[in-house]
């Protein structure tokens, strides 16, 4: 098994992998009332990098402060919320391994009180909420620019001051990126609703915004078109993302990845993917870094690095064995998760206290 390509090397960007095990971005609630990490996030990635050469995804990370909605979520934005991803960045790199910071905005998924709370209100593309949630206002044509901005922005702050190797952009799980995509959510009558082409727009400027602040081989997206988290769900995904996954690659043929989630979940839920496949667009973006999350253990990640070249993105696992990588290629038994500590506001708990299969490693 260790002649698999899931522990071989491979090439990310201007990165040299020493495997393809990765740690999935995982909404973890470890930050301040101030939206800052703290030193438990700085340990939680020091201790996912033990193994050299491994790629990071971090959780999803706020833009922009009225991008966000979620308390104790890290933002990179402010001075003081830099020198803590900095914190992060320098832990990685002295165990030599790899770290993207996964940018995220809200929109109508977030929650209105703690946006209020902050001085911002509830936004999304348009006035459609998700099931059982406020309705948002839509933003205006100037404010979507905008949004444009905040991504390069947060993209610059990222790489250029907190250390990063790279960033990715959200747009997956019914966030504010895939809200724009999908037309039941997007029901706008400007350059970004209608059509396809309109609907693919907003996406396509933040990548060229993102591009331009710090390369495209430091540039990830990240997608979810058989998702039915955050009531996102639509009937045909193909001729959407076919449309999306070609302009990307006519566009920015050299962007790091892109990262799908599997159909075999939803959200964090396990479900039946009834036939349903990422391979029409593992079929446009080959032989480009491909990165698929979702579901994974060890022989199916075994077999999707080998029959398909993908790179393997791990959460629940990688959150319960920090040497993940090494567990893997060595076949060594896995720690199992605990979900009830999956979201605990600023706990050690199920955060760094999970132990290595060598405690001398800690």
């Amino acid at each position: 098994m260790a002649a698999s390509k899931l522990f071989q090397p491979t090439k990310i960007g201007d990165l040299k992998l020493e495997h393809r095990v990765v740690l999935a971005p995982l909404t973890r609630f470890r930050g301040t009332a101030e939206h800052v990490h703290t030193d438990l996030g700085v340990e939680h990635y020091r201790q996912r990098a033990s193994s050299p050469g491994t790629l990071l995804i971090t959780e999803g990370t706020f833009i922009t402060g009225k991008a966000g909605g979620y308390a104790h979520v890290p933002s990179i934005e402010t001075d003081e919320q830099l020198a803590a991803w900095k914190k992060v960045t320098d832990a990685v790199h002295e165990k030599k391994s790899f770290i993207f910071a996964q940018l995220w905005a809200l929109g109508r998924t977030a929650d209105p009180k703690v946006l209020e709370s902050e001085g911002f209100e509830l936004v999304g593309p348009s006035d459609i909420p998700a099931a059982g949630k406020s309705t948002p206002r839509p933003l205006t044509t100037e404010e979507v620019k905008e949004y444009v901005q905040f991504y390069a922005k947060a993209a610059d702050n990222a790489v250029h001051r907190a250390g990063f190797d790279g960033i990715e952009l959200h747009s997956a799980n019914g966030y504010l990126l895939n809200q724009f995509l999908h037309e039941t959510v997007n029901n706008r009558t400007d350059e970004y609703g209608g059509s396809i082409e309109n609907r693919v727009r907003f996406v396509l400027e933040v990548l060229e915004a993102s591009v331009k602040a710090v390369g495209a081989s430091k540039v990830g997206i990240r997608f979810s078109p058989w998702e039915f988290f955050n009531d996102i769900r639509i009937n045909d995904p193909i001729p959407l993302y076919t449309h999306l996954v070609t302009r990307i690659r006519e566009q920015f043929p050299d962007l790091a990845y892109i990262h799908v989630t599997e159909p075999r979940v939803s959200g964090d839920t396990p479900r039946d993917p009834k036939g349903e496949s990422n391979d029409f667009i593992r079929a446009i973006w080959s032989p480009r870094p491909l990165i698929s999350a979702g579901g994974y253990g060890r022989d199916l990640a075994i077999e999707w690095a080998d029959t398909k070249g993908d790179i393997i993105a791990f959460g629940r696992h990688f959150i319960a064995n920090p040497d993940l990588p090494r567990r893997l290629k060595e076949n060594i038994p896995l720690n199992a998760y605990d979900r009830s500590t999956f979201y605990s506001p600023l706990s050690p708990k199920g955060y760094i206290d999970y132990p290595f299969a060598d405690e001398s490693k800690l």
